[in-house]
């Protein structure tokens, strides 16, 4: 396999001293167009040189490794202050991660976030619906306010950093469930959702604030730096076929929780059996397993055809994505 000649870093963030600029909105900035650097400062000990803003003080969060070279930077304006986005460039080889070692599959839903195919059932914060009722309590108060006035401003302001708490707090859930995940094993196997369906309906609320989307992302690049093996699998019947001898028990309604096999016996959660099959899926597209003959004649080689692995790195960054398997040559 062909390894990744450039090695791209982003989510480098600094903050930025907001009395230095008046500008509410800086944009992309690339090196070949104005330089940059970081030098001493007898304020808060660093400081950034930007084109036509001058050198502007700021809180590096940690130190810049070496051999890495700046080759962008964004100053982004959030609720919470002025942040610069680095991005850094090194010219080192990394190999594409192969299949190795252990594997589980994953399963996300609604009555649980996860489950995991070794039975294992993460239960799924609330981080909109929690605060749901404050934030209805602050956009009522910003209606009384009249438009444009300080306490319009203040009132906006809360509600600001209200949705950036909200965000941070589901991103930080996702990275830290994405690291748990990693422990252990050698390859995670997740369902290739189509995710614009699942933003619609009745469970549209829901749905968006599990961020099934943010979280395979966030998944694929924890699997990526820690070595795991990561892959997508076709979702069709992972919820209809008992993964212990392959059968298709038929489509069940969302109310049925448990996994009964009428053929072998096998009962489980209902999650946790579409995890299951979600593994075999993966380890039989990546060559280390048999598919079942139960699903060959139902789907057919489909869900080998689909498995895919998801860019390693997440939107931004350069480099070549994990290795892709395709559909297998007869």
């Amino acid at each position: 396999m062909s390894p990744k000649n450039q090695l791209s870093v982003t989510s480098y963030q600094l903050s930025v001293s907001p009395h230095t600029t008046n500008t509410r909105l800086v944009p992309q900035i690339n090196k070949n167009r104005a330089g940059r650097k970081l030098g001493d400062n007898a304020t808060t000990g660093l400081q950034i040189k930007l084109p036509k803003v001058g050198a502007v003080p700021i809180n590096l969060h940690r130190p810049i490794p070496d051999g890495f070279v700046v080759k962008q930077v964004r100053v982004i304006s959030k609720a919470s202050g002025w942040y610069a986005q680095l991005v850094l460039q090194s010219d080192v080889s990394v190999p594409d991660v192969m299949p190795n070692g252990n594997s589980i599959g994953i399963d996300v839903g609604l009555e649980k976030f996860l489950a995991v195919s070794n039975g294992q059932l993460v239960e799924r914060p609330r981080f909109f619906n929690s605060l749901q009722s404050e934030l209805r309590w602050l956009q009522r108060k910003l209606k009384n306010k009249t438009k444009g006035s300080a306490n319009y401003r203040k009132a906006q302001h809360k509600i600001r950093r209200l949705h950036e708490r909200i965000y941070d707090t589901r991103k930080q859930f996702h990275l830290n469930t994405a690291h748990v995940l990693c422990d252990g094993v050698g390859m995670v196997f997740a369902e290739d959702l189509n995710l614009k369906m699942t933003s619609r309906g009745m469970l549209a609320k829901h749905c968006l604030d599990a961020a099934w989307g943010s979280f395979l992302e966030i998944l694929s690049w924890v699997c990526w730096k820690r070595g795991v093996y990561f892959a997508q699998v076709n979702p069709n019947g992972t919820s209809q076929t008992c993964p212990q001898c392959g059968t298709h028990t038929g489509k069940k309604k969302l109310s049925e929780r448990v996994h009964v096999c009428h053929e072998c016996g096998y009962t489980t959660d209902r999650d946790v059996a579409a995890a299951m099959v979600v593994e075999q899926r993966g380890l039989a597209a990546a060559g280390l397993a048999v598919k079942l003959p139960a699903e060959v004649s139902l789907f057919g080689d489909a869900s080998l055809g689909t498995t895919n692995v998801r860019a390693a790195c997440p939107k931004g960054l350069a480099g070549k994505p994990n290795r892709k398997i395709g559909k297998p040559t007869p």
